[in-house]
């Protein structure tokens, strides 16, 4: 079975027309900036949101077709994992799960069997009478999971799982979450603004802006090409459109750039801020790439400082702490940025 999803939502003046389809055991993640529509792509998925056009089909089953046709959340084969996770407070952890199997029609007992049984895979054999108030973020996270996976759902919907953990937490949820979706023989579609989340859990990603897709492709892929600026952030990358004659590219507003690979008509460039160094005085026998920049911002990333400068071109340059302090950079510091050909990727615009 695939899940063939046209979502098309208008409210006043926004519109989101995006095409997709999820093969079983394939993991999708939809990514993109605040307002782009992801949230709004899961609700039409999971019912909450009737389409104004298109369609969403599970194979032969019609779950929305305007005009007539909308199959209501609770009659569609759907797990959801909530942002944060609303598990009902006065319940247990067993009885959490087992509210959407009753829901369903199955007995208490075997309904509450079911949810041990789904607790234990998900290792809280221990905590089966738990409230949630006595569960840590990642234990709530596998209540939530193991609610959302007991009901044997056709399509598991993730809307940012792993959001409201700590960075410590985050990890090895993380790791146990792909080790479910990997044993998990439905539809996953997960919402995330974690690259790291969607890097780790998803076989393709669909990024979207203003309502539209604007690259799809499986991570690895989109990692090294990023096609708009919210891609190329994302991924943590410099990212440039010109126009190529062989190893020159031009920038537009006099700024240019050397290549290594020949390249002839629109492309795009890209290179990691580590390829890029800072100098006090124009170096001397320096790389073909060399040009005045001033510091514009700093920021301070985990062990390194990301360096926003701005020149023909803007770059953002990633240093050590010492290379900070030898170069006293601050903002407004005049420097000299370089990279090498052979660091930026060039592919067709």
């Amino acid at each position: 079975m695939t899940l063939d999803a046209t979502i098309r939502v208008r409210r006043a003046e926004f519109e989101l027309d995006v095409a997709f389809a999820v093969a079983p055991g394939e993991v999708v993640a939809l990514l993109g900036p605040n307002g782009a529509g992801k949230t709004t792509a899961l609700r039409a998925l999971a019912g909450l949101t009737p389409l104004t056009g298109g369609r969403i089909r599970l194979d032969e089953r019609r779950w929305d077709e305007p005009p007539g046709h909308f199959v209501p959340a609770d009659r569609r084969s759907v797990g959801v994992v909530f942002q944060d996770y609303l598990l009902f407070a006065h319940m247990s952890a067993k009885e959490n799960v087992a509210f959407g199997l009753r829901a369903r029609g199955e007995h208490r007992r075997e309904a509450r069997e079911r949810a041990a049984g789904w607790l234990k895979r998900v290792g809280l054999g221990e905590h089966l009478e738990a409230k949630p108030r006595a569960l840590s973020g990642g234990q709530a996270q596998r209540v939530a999971l193991a609610r959302a996976l007991a009901t044997d759902p056709d399509l598991l919907l993730l809307d940012e799982p792993l959001a409201a953990l700590d960075a410590g937490t985050r990890l090895q949820v993380r790791a146990e979450l792909a080790s479910h979706l990997r044993d998990y023989p439905g539809h996953t579609v997960l919402v995330t603004h974690d690259p790291l989340d969607a890097m780790v859990l998803a076989d393709r990603l669909i990024i979207i802006e203003n309502g539209a897709i604007v690259q799809e492709g499986a991570p690895g892929d989109v990692a090294r090409h990023p096609r708009t600026d919210y891609v190329a952030d994302l991924v943590g990358l410099n990212l440039y459109r010109g126009t190529a004659e062989g190893t020159t590219v031009d920038l537009g507003d006099g700024a240019r750039l050397t290549v290594a690979e020949p390249a002839h008509g629109p492309v795009h460039l890209a290179f990691a801020p580590n390829a890029v160094s800072l100098y006090p005085e124009r170096p001397e026998g320096s790389p073909r790439n060399t040009w005045p920049a001033t510091v514009v911002g700093l920021e301070q990333h985990a062990h390194t400082t990301r360096v926003r400068l701005d020149g023909a071109p803007s770059v953002l340059a990633e240093v050590t702490p010492a290379t900070v302090a030898e170069l006293r950079l601050h903002t407004g510091a005049r420097l000299w940025a370089t990279v090498k050909a052979t660091e930026i990727r060039t592919y067709p615009a």
